[in-house]
């Protein structure tokens, strides 16, 4: 289940770096930068959700429990990810990376966090009804 689960982050990686990539070369000469991380945040949260609808069964976690793991995985490498390869690779500083995880300046990154953690907990719910 984890190797599973990892790959399904290596994915939701790949379509968050073509949504910025999107971002910066279509959306933000349109409509701003302040705009665009807002719709962006928006369209991340949707695709982590969709992709845990259509992967979770693959991933196939036995219980509610092991959802929330699922989600917990996705949550502190996405953490990790957005610091280390954030500032080592892309070479942004630590005050730029803090600063989207300030929801009082407009900065609604922690969303897609919180959609990472609990999407799989949420889809395995939803599942589990059918």
């Amino acid at each position: 289940m984890l190797l599973r689960t990892m790959v399904i982050w290596l994915l939701l990686m790949v379509l968050a770096i073509g949504n910025a990539a999107f971002r910066t070369m279509i959306i933000t000469p349109w409509i701003g930068e302040q705009i665009e991380h807002i719709m962006s945040t928006i369209i991340l949260c949707i695709i982590i959700f969709l992709v845990s609808w259509f992967f979770l069964l693959w991933i196939n976690p036995i219980s509610a429990r092991n959802a929330l793991c699922i989600g917990l995985v996705w949550f502190i490498m996405t953490i990790a990810f957005e610091f280390i390869a954030g500032h080592f690779l892309f070479g942004n500083s630590w005050g730029k990376l803090f600063a989207d995880y300030n929801i009082f300046k407009g900065r609604i990154w922690i969303f897609v966090l919180l959609t990472n953690l609990l999407s799989p907990r949420i889809v395995f719910a939803l599942r589990q009804i059918k």
